[in-house]
């Protein structure tokens, strides 16, 4: 891969597997000092240690992205430790199932909690610090879940839903002020999204959607950031879906 982001630093919450690990790696390959930003710290220091030992440079910063001082200080801490952020990727996510019937109220509230406030935290401190420094670029993580609901997917494309539009709303904010905001949809992604799911059956059916032979791997969601970001100034992908090719569905 060619070093397209050389000199920028950047910072990607939900970094400890899936899209958020496969992303920073593909980040560090292309140049860019990687922030790493998850609770668990031990597959933090895993994965600095696989940047560095490819070459790049990484930091682990530990914190959970739904308490809104750690997901200020994620931000501030990489400013701290290298003057500057170029790149906010927020790849923190969670996927909960349950229709109306035995609702979980408290489940409903986490989804939110991860899906739509935690993006919110980490944009309110970054958005200052790269309008001072005169730029930069802010892709969140969605979903294919959030361009149509679904029976017991209620809670997930609902925050997905809020996402897609809070992001597309910041974009217009901030386009002219050399900030590019952009969005990726992604579907069926080797990651752990099912292990958190607490319906049995939705969890098995889930883990075998995301296994399913064909599933865009995480490196493979990392390399179509990478292109977003190595576009021209002038250019913004604003909205982009990767998904399956053996997915036909609309």
């Amino acid at each position: 891969m060619a070093q397209t982001l050389v000199g920028k630093v950047a910072l990607v919450t939900g970094a400890s597997s899936g899209i958020g690990a496969g992303t920073a790696l593909e980040l560090a390959r292309a140049g860019a000092t990687v922030a790493l930003s998850a609770r668990r710290a031990d597959r933090l220091a895993e994965l600095v240690a696989q940047i560095e030992s490819l070459g790049g440079k990484a930091l682990a910063l530990p914190g959970d992205a739904t308490v809104e001082a750690e997901a200020i200080k994620a931000v501030e801490d990489t400013v701290a430790a290298f003057g500057r952020i170029d790149i906010l990727i927020n790849s923190a996510g969670v996927m909960q199932a349950g229709g109306i019937e035995g609702v979980d109220i408290a489940e409903y509230r986490r989804v939110f909690d991860i899906n739509v406030f935690a993006t919110l935290y980490s944009w309110s401190a970054a958005v200052p610090h790269m309008l001072a420094q005169g730029g930069g670029d802010i892709i969140n993580i969605t979903s294919l879940a959030g361009r149509k609901g679904g029976p017991q997917t209620n809670a997930y494309s609902a925050s997905k839903h809020a996402a897609n539009s809070m992001t597309d709303a910041l974009r217009q904010e901030l386009g002219g002020k050399n900030v590019r905001v952009a969005y990726l949809m992604p579907g069926a992604t080797s990651t752990e999204v099912a292990s958190g799911i607490s319906n049995p059956n939705w969890r098995d059916a889930i883990a075998a959607h995301v296994a399913k032979d064909g599933a865009v791997q995480p490196s493979e969601i990392g390399e179509t950031i990478v292109f977003m970001l190595s576009m021209p100034r002038h250019v913004n992908i604003a909205e982009i879906t990767v998904r399956p090719t053996i997915d036909t569905t609309a």
